[in-house]
């Protein structure tokens, strides 16, 4: 499996993401404010799958008075403009995945004690996935692929004693 993240320096990746968002803002004849900016900065930087109540808590270390309202209305243009997905992996929570120049095939892989949520894309899987479409003549339009399991971290703080 191999990592799914850009080898792009990360200030590159958020600074060409962030060009990206204001290009489409401007199109959608959109302002760009101080608050939606450091919500779409903080959320390109922490490039993970996000829930906006910790979006919000990771904003508010840099602009203590933005509302809930403004990081979830921020997230849905995000979604709207097609930067972000939102995504559901059965705990309850909708979080937010940013997209600006991934692999759009990239798999999951969920703790199911701690939640964390790696990201993959293997090659060899997708080839074989490809094949097996092919045999049954189908075309994918979409594929999901979330694997549910353990980590073996042992600082996981909901690891089961054992």
């Amino acid at each position: 499996m191999s990592d799914q993240k850009s080898k792009q320096p990360v200030d590159d990746r958020v600074a060409e993401a962030l060009e990206a968002f204001h290009e489409r803002l401007q199109e959608e004849g959109l302002k760009s404010t101080r608050q939606r900016d450091i919500i779409a900065e903080r959320f390109f930087v922490l490039d993970e799958h996000i829930t906006a109540d910790e979006l919000v808590e990771d904003v508010r270390n840099y602009q203590p008075r933005v509302g809930y309202a403004t990081v979830y209305r921020t997230l849905k243009l995000l979604v709207e403009q097609g930067f972000a997905v939102p995504k559901d992996f059965g705990d309850g929570q909708t979080r937010y995945d940013p997209v600006h120049n991934q692999d759009p095939q990239h798999d999951h892989l969920i703790c199911v004690d701690c939640r964390k949520i790696m990201e993959f894309n293997d090659p060899e899987l997708n080839e074989r996935i490809q094949a097996i479409v092919a045999d049954r003549n189908y075309t994918i339009r979409r594929k999901k692929i979330e694997l549910y399991a353990e980590c073996d971290d042992e600082s996981c703080p909901n690891r089961p004693e054992g």
